[in-house]
C-alpha cells in the first residue's frame, strides 16, 4: 500500500507538472530557440541521448529549435591521429590549410552526424548542415595570423526557415564561406550568436559546463541587463571563459535576440527547464523590461 501511495504521489507530481507547463507551451509555440550545443555532454552518451531528447519534444510541441554545436576536443584528438602539428598565437590556434580540412571533416562530418543522429533516434527528423551550405554564412578572416579562423559578416537564415516550414531540425557546424570561398572555422558560441541573430530568435540557449554568470560571491545571478554584463566585466567579476560567452549574448541581444540564457548543459533536461518552468535555468541575459 505505501508503495502504491508514493506512485501515486509520483504520478500526481508529473501530472501537476506537465499542467504547469501549459503556458509556457503555449507562450512557445512557433518560437524560434537557437541552442549552442558543446562542453562535456557532447562526449557523453547518456547526456547526448537526453539532449537530444528534450530537442525532439521542443519541436513537438511547436518550438524552432536550432541546434549549433562545437567540436574542439573532437578536433584536437583528431589532430593528434593524423600527427597535424598545430602553432598559438597568444594561445589561439592557428588554423592553417591543413588544419581547416581537419576542422571541416569533423565538424561536418563526424561531430555533426552524431547528433543528427542522436535526434533521429528519439523520433525527430534532424538534417545536418554547415555554414557553407546554401551560403548561409559569410564570413571575414578574424586575424591574419590565426589563418583560416572567421568572423560572421552576413547570415542566410533562409534555408532554415524552408527547414522550419517542412517539420525538420537543423545542425549547424560552426564554418563559413570566405568572399573567395574559402572555408574558415567559427567559433561555436559566436555561429551560434549569428544565427540567432538573423533568425530574430526569441531565445539564445548557451550550454556550458558552468552554472551560470556569477556574482562577486561566487553566486549565480539568474536575470541581468546587458549594462550589468558590461559592468561585471569592468570590475573584474565577469572573466576568463565567461567573456567571450557574455560578448556573444550582448552582440545576440543587439542584433535582435529577445533573450540569451547561459546554463549548465550537464544538468538533466537543461533546455526544457529554461523554457518551460516558471524558475527557468541559469542566467538570463535581455534588455530592461
Amino acid at each position: 500500500m505505501k508503495k502504491q501511495t508514493a506512485m501515486n504521489r509520483d504520478w500526481i507530481a508529473t501530472a501537476r507538472t506537465l499542467s504547469e507547463a501549459l503556458p509556457y507551451l503555449q507562450r512557445y509555440t512557433g518560437a524560434i530557440v537557437v541552442i549552442k550545443f558543446g562542453g562535456h555532454a557532447m562526449g557523453d552518451d547518456s547526456e547526448m541521448e537526453s539532449f537530444a531528447r528534450d530537442i525532439v519534444l521542443m519541436r513537438q510541441v511547436g518550438v524552432n529549435p536550432v541546434v549549433v554545436h562545437g567540436g574542439g576536443p573532437m578536433i584536437n584528438e583528431m589532430l593528434g591521429k593524423l600527427g597535424v602539428e598545430s602553432e598559438f598565437v597568444n594561445g589561439k590556434r592557428v588554423t592553417d590549410a591543413a588544419t581547416v580540412e581537419v576542422v571541416e571533416m569533423v565538424l561536418s562530418g563526424q561531430v555533426n552526424k552524431r547528433i543528427v543522429q542522436a535526434i533521429n533516434s528519439q523520433g525527430g527528423t534532424a538534417v545536418g548542415l554547415s555554414g557553407k551550405d546554401a551560403g548561409m554564412i559569410t564570413c571575414e578572416q578574424t586575424n591574419p595570423a590565426l589563418g583560416f579562423v572567421g568572423t560572421p559578416v552576413h547570415v542566410n537564415p533562409a534555408v532554415l526557415k524552408n527547414l522550419f516550414e517542412a517539420g525538420m531540425i537543423p545542425v549547424v557546424a560552426p564554418l563559413g564561406s570566405g568572399r573567395k570561398g574559402e572555408t574558415f572555422n567559427i567559433n561555436g558560441d559566436t555561429a551560434a550568436g549569428a544565427v540567432a541573430a538573423a533568425l530574430k530568435a526569441d531565445r539564445l540557449l548557451l550550454l556550458t559546463d558552468v552554472p551560470g554568470v556569477k556574482d562577486a560571491d561566487g553566486h549565480v545571478v539568474t536575470e541581468l541587463s546587458p549594462e550589468q554584463i558590461r559592468q561585471m566585466t569592468k570590475d573584474g567579476v565577469i572573466a576568463g571563459g565567461m567573456i567571450p560567452k557574455t560578448e556573444t549574448a550582448l552582440t545576440a541581444i543587439a542584433g535582435g535576440v529577445r533573450a540569451v540564457v547561459i546554463l549548465d548543459g550537464r544538468a538533466p533536461n537543461a533546455c526544457l527547464l529554461e523554457l518551460f518552468t516558471d524558475h527557468g535555468a541559469g542566467s538570463l541575459i535581455r534588455l530592461p523590461r
